[in-house]
Parts: C-alpha cells; sequence; structure tokens
C-alpha cells in the first residue's frame, strides 16, 4: 500500500483511517493536509476523491484553487477549466440559481469554463465521471488559441 499523493508506503492503520475517512489512500501526512483543506474551506469528500482520481489520469487538477472571488472545488488551470461538487442541489432556490449563474458569468468573463457536478455522480461514478471531464479537457484544448 502507498500514498496516492507521494507514493509513500503506508501501513495498515494509516490505510483505514485514510480510505474510512476520506475515500483515499493517504499516508498520515497527506490525511492531516486534506482534512485541513476540508475544514478550512468545507470541501466535499466527493471533491477531493474525484481531485485524486483526475490526478492519476493525469490532469494536473488543483483543490480548492483560489479565482480571484472565491475558492473553486476543483481547478484545471491549463485550459482554464473549474469544477464545483453539488452536494445541496436538491435545496437550490431561486437565489442560489441566480447565484450561481452570476458566478458563471464572472468565470466566463474571466476566460474560465465552470462545471457543475452533482456530489452522486462521482460517489457512483466515478470513472465515467473522470473520462468525461477529460473528454471536456480535450476539447478546451482543441479550442485554445495561440497568441
Amino acid at each position: 500500500m502507498a500514498c496516492i499523493d507521494c507514493n509513500k508506503a503506508i501501513d495498515y492503520d494509516a490505510f483505514k483511517n485514510s480510505t474510512e475517512t476520506l475515500g483515499v489512500e493517504l499516508c498520515e501526512r497527506h490525511t492531516r493536509l486534506i482534512k485541513k483543506v476540508i475544514l478550512e474551506n468545507n470541501t466535499p469528500l466527493e471533491a477531493v476523491q474525484l481531485y485524486y482520481a483526475l490526478k492519476e489520469a493525469g490532469a494536473n487538477p488543483m483543490l480548492e484553487w483560489w479565482d480571484g472571488q472565491k475558492s473553486v472545488d476543483i481547478a484545471i488551470s491549463r485550459v482554464k477549466l473549474n469544477i464545483e461538487i453539488d452536494t445541496d442541489y436538491e435545496l437550490i432556490t431561486h437565489e442560489q440559481a441566480i447565484q450561481d449563474l452570476e458566478e458563471a458569468m464572472h468565470s466566463f468573463k474571466n476566460g474560465f469554463t465552470t462545471i457543475r457536478i452533482p456530489h452522486m455522480v462521482i460517489k457512483f461514478y466515478l470513472k465515467d465521471t473522470v473520462d468525461n471531464i477529460l473528454g471536456i479537457i480535450q476539447g478546451l484544448k482543441a479550442n485554445i488559441k495561440v497568441i
């Protein structure tokens, strides 16, 4: 067993602790760091799981990236893609819908594409989610204009 972040060998207790609390295999150091990020930013567990799955797929994601106005759950800066994980999408109000639309507008004005993914999709279809995001990244790369 090895940490998926630093590839350091981990013992059974560290493995069990990280997989039970975060859903990913991390050493004690990275488990502490990720738990701190979760506490400070209210990061959904599914964002952590998607972050590591995208990292493993070679997408170079950033967890809790500051976009100048707010913290984004996951960002792929090379193609200006922001990924937000919706955890309470069933309870959306019209005020929240307008706020989401305004945030998307600001992202587009700054050249970023923002996608929102329900946490249940990541929970039950992680591989499919990663495959689709990789497809989006390919599409965005193809549309990047070189100046």
